[in-house]
């Protein structure tokens, strides 16, 4: 590691490009280790690849999906030198415990660029998530960490009963209804053919299998609205 105590760059956005110029501006090449998630976009991992270092996937937090500071902590070697969190849909990631990490170990951390939001629809976004907040039953709809700002990119439940198969017969039915769900991380990327590895992720695991991103963007109006409600309730969570 040729870093020295703890640096903080912010790429210029969150593109795997920016994000490998900015962790070759800190010194971090090759021998060097970078903490990761493996929930969400590969540019992460990617970056570090980019970069000659080497991706150390570490699991997330089942509530907010963003990387779970414990199991950061678990995940720092002698060759750690930074770590790179992301924002998961719109909940920040765990900077100020990260931070403390990062000071502990003398790490950098490589925070991945925002783009630029207009106020009035991120509003209607998070006006239209406390409306499924409040009228969903049957799913686990999304946890926001005390203090944080969701912006709802995506408004993702979590389907109860057995992953994947019952999560993927939800968003069939929903269909059905006239209302596409998505599943916005199909695959973790510690199971890509590029960054596979041997590392157990059960959190990333369970929620990669039960998460779905339903209808949340500023274009529905309340009847679209209580459509997904009224859709998703009308399956009482488990088919």
């Amino acid at each position: 590691m040729t870093t020295a105590g703890r640096q903080h760059r912010i790429a210029s956005d969150s593109t795997s490009s920016a994000l490998r110029n900015a962790l070759v501006e800190l010194g971090i090449g090759t021998g060097d280790e970078v903490i990761v998630p493996s929930f969400g976009p590969s540019a992460p991992a990617d970056a570090v690849r980019l970069a000659g270092a080497v991706p150390v996937f570490a699991d997330i937090d089942p509530r907010t999906f963003c990387l779970d500071p414990d199991a950061v902590a678990a995940s720092v070697t002698s060759r750690t030198a930074a770590i790179l969190p992301v924002s998961v849909f719109g909940h920040p990631a765990p900077l100020a415990r990260l931070g403390e990490l990062a000071g502990r170990y003398a790490l950098a951390i490589v925070e991945e660029g925002g783009t630029a939001e207009d106020i009035g629809t991120v509003a209607r976004r998070r006006a239209h998530a406390r409306f499924l907040d409040s009228a969903l039953t049957g799913v686990i709809v999304p946890y926001t960490e005390p203090g944080a700002r969701h912006l709802y990119h995506q408004y993702t439940v979590r389907v109860p009963g057995n992953g994947r198969p019952d999560r993927d017969a939800f968003a069939r039915a929903l269909a059905v209804r006239g209302v596409r769900a998505t599943v916005s991380v199909p695959v973790p990327v510690h199971r890509m053919p590029a960054h596979r590895s041997g590392t157990v992720l059960p959190q990333t695991e369970l929620v990669a299998a039960d998460a779905l991103s339903l209808p949340v963007h500023s274009g529905l109006n309340q009847r679209e609205l209580t459509h997904v409600a009224d859709a998703c309730n009308a399956l009482g969570g488990l088919i």
